[in-house]
């Protein structure tokens, strides 16, 4: 028979994977606070390994679906990600000797920071030919190399995918359209969750009983999301701030907790 955590590990994960699906992207920020209060891992520590765990499989998951559909951007993927993981594996250094109270604090504010800058409205011009070459390589190998080094430190830091900062950094690097800056995107966020998830499996912080729940239940809220999302495509952009209002939401809990 299985225990509450258990149950709780599914339904959790059940919820980032249905976020995921419904809304496009961003629901792994959930994963942290959900490890945390509502499944109950009391160390910080064995929850960012074990939330970046979960997060890597469900990155990769969906990774499948974009290259067979042709959006990932694979040389600038690659460039962007190997210099992420360099910088995953020192914030995950870095976030094994914070406190676990200190590092719920800068996470919740980091989940709020997110959450405001969602509700900017986007804009994709983008330019859909753009591709790393012998031509292009001098002007795009430095911004993808530093936004990738930046992006992996703080994704390793929290033991998060960090797919709504890779987003983001791969357009201002390359000013490819976000369709292909999504696809391409999961290609860092596996390699940093992965990076992450052996950091903290080294040194002993993963659970992985409630990893591999976390996951089962993430594929399955995925398919829900994913239904849902196609017939609710039209209002996209009030789901989208509807989201981002659960992030801060959710941040301010995590840091008024971390205060008690």
């Amino acid at each position: 028979m299985p225990g509450l955590q258990d149950i709780l590990s599914v339904a959790s994960g059940g919820l980032v994977g249905f976020t995921l699906g419904l809304v496009g992207g961003g629901g792994s920020i959930l994963a942290l606070p959900l490890i945390v209060y509502a499944v109950g891992v009391t160390s910080t520590h064995i929850a960012i390994g074990t939330s970046a765990v979960a997060v890597a499989a469900s990155a990769a998951a969906n990774l499948i679906g974009h290259a067979r559909a042709g959006t990932v951007k694979w040389r600038c993927a690659v460039v962007f990600a190997v210099a992420g993981m360099a910088g995953a594996a020192g914030g995950a250094e870095l976030g094994k000797m914070v406190d676990g109270r200190r590092l719920l604090l800068l996470f919740g504010v980091l989940m709020v920071a997110i959450g405001l800058s969602m509700l900017r409205p986007l804009r994709d011009p983008g330019n859909p030919e753009i591709r790393l070459d012998r031509s292009s390589a001098a002007q795009l190998l430095p911004l993808l190399i530093g936004y990738g080094l930046a992006v992996g430190s703080l994704a390793g830091f929290f033991g998060i995918g960090g797919g709504f900062l890779v987003v983001p950094g791969l357009m201002a690097a390359t000013g490819m359209p976000m369709i292909n800056a999504i696809g391409s995107s999961l290609v860092s966020v596996t390699a940093f969750g992965l990076t992450a998830a052996a950091s903290y499996s080294l040194s002993g912080l993963v659970d992985w009983r409630l990893a591999l729940l976390f996951v089962i239940g993430g594929a399955l809220g995925g398919l829900l999301g994913i239904g849902l999302g196609r017939r609710l495509s039209r209002h996209k952009r009030a789901l989208s701030l509807a989201f981002s209002a659960i992030v801060i939401t959710v941040g301010l809990y995590v840091i008024l907790r971390s205060q008690i």
